[in-house]
């Protein structure tokens, strides 16, 4: 009988057919190889024009890495993220002509979608800070009025690019701190701004529609850096969720966000939450809440959006232990892990979509329990038929 074959889907980063993560499917073709699942790589753009064949990537320990001709796979693994050009085109094009494929995942709308998404389920609402989806400055200004912080941020963007920080100062009440980071991830060196010149300053940017306007959360830490904490989600090989490990994010030296592309150093979860919150009680119970709220935003945004794998979220917590969750990432990834020296939980995130999808091909028949072979339906929702860029609270 012939082993079940994935294939993982992701996209050139140019046009020398550079991958991102080619050490980490080079692992994950070796750990499938044990498991009996075949494993190969490809992209949108290796799919032959006829639709029958796809000219893979495959691994080999002796070999190395070489190109041969394959079928389509049983299941499909997409980890492809958001680019602007050619590429990202080429993907919705393969979404839509192969959208009856079993796919072990299904893509999530933008930032501001998902942010309405979850303020329908009244549990979630507190852990959302203040949100609206900006149309002009009047957003900025309302905001900044109500909050002495808050933050800018691209509805699609990743890696922390385009994000600014806009701080009022206590002692000169008509001035604000800029901060943040452009489109290619680089620092902005921070600007002391009059409110009047703020509008002017933003306006370069081309926020309307493509920019969120929320609430910041104090995240500080005594050395003066940013700081958050990236949970990972997975389902398990008995297609059940289950939180995979959660891990501190400190941000570069004068950073804005606590990414690990820009700069951001990784930290054990209790290391750091130690220093954050000295009350090892507060710590445990916050913990085990962000554990089970994990869980609980994971099967929400399945059960609304279709066949999810796995999920990152990014999350804050105050000083009082309360959890905001700052943005969903559905295309994680697991570096975090190995940086902190948790290689068994590393393993497990690089492992887990590998039982997943045997559990899938084993469950594959349509209409199994958990097992979702088409795209689900998106519903109106009530978010959905809210007025752009109303505030949710």
């Amino acid at each position: 009988m012939s082993s079940p074959v994935l294939g993982i889907m992701t996209l050139y980063l140019n046009e020398h057919r550079a991958l991102e993560e080619r050490s980490i499917y080079r692992r994950m073709i070796l750990e499938g190889r044990k498991r009996g699942l075949d494993i190969y790589v490809f992209t949108p753009a290796d799919v032959h024009s006829g639709g029958r064949q796809i000219e893979a990537m495959v691994y080999d320990q002796k070999k190395g890495w070489s190109r041969e001709w394959r079928t389509f796979p049983d299941l499909i693994f997409d980890r492809c993220r958001i680019q602007r050009n050619h590429r990202f085109q080429q993907l919705l094009a393969f979404r839509q002509k192969y959208g009856h494929l079993l796919f072990l995942n299904r893509p999530l709308r933008n930032k501001w979608t998902i942010h309405q998404t979850l303020s329908e389920k009244p549990s979630f609402r507190q852990h959302l800070p203040e949100t609206v989806l900006f149309q002009d400055m009047s957003d900025v200004n309302r905001m900044l009025k109500a909050s002495s912080l808050i933050y800018l941020k691209p509805i699609n963007g990743t890696g922390g690019r385009g994000i600014l920080r806009v701080e009022r100062i206590s002692k000169e009440p008509n001035t604000v701190l800029v901060q943040g980071r452009d489109q290619k991830r680089r620092i902005i060196s921070p600007r002391r701004v009059h409110l009047s010149r703020l509008g002017p300053l933003l306006q370069h940017w081309n926020m309307k529609d493509k920019y969120l306007v929320q609430k910041g959360i104090q995240l500080q830490l005594p050395n003066g850096r940013v700081h958050d904490y990236r949970m990972l989600v997975q389902k398990n090989g008995e297609g059940k969720w289950e939180l995979t490990g959660c891990a501190g994010r400190m941000g570069a030296e004068k950073s804005v966000t606590s990414n690990l592309h820009g700069g951001g150093q990784a930290v054990a979860m209790e290391r750091l939450l130690k220093q954050w919150i000295p009350e090892e009680e507060l710590r445990s119970e916050v913990t085990a809440t962000a554990g089970k709220f994990g869980i609980d935003v994971a099967t929400f945004l399945e059960d609304t959006y279709g066949a999810l794998c796995e999920l990152a979220l990014d999350l804050a917590i105050d000083k009082n232990g309360h959890i905001y969750l700052l943005e969903v990432n559905p295309k994680p990834a697991r570096e975090v892990f190995a940086r902190i020296g948790e290689r068994s939980i590393y393993s497990k995130a690089i492992t887990q979509p590998l039982e997943y999808a045997l559990w899938v091909y084993r469950n594959r028949s349509e209409g199994s329990e958990g097992i979702v072979s088409k795209p689900s339906p998106r519903p109106v929702t009530k978010a959905a038929r809210m007025k752009r860029g109303r505030k949710v609270r």
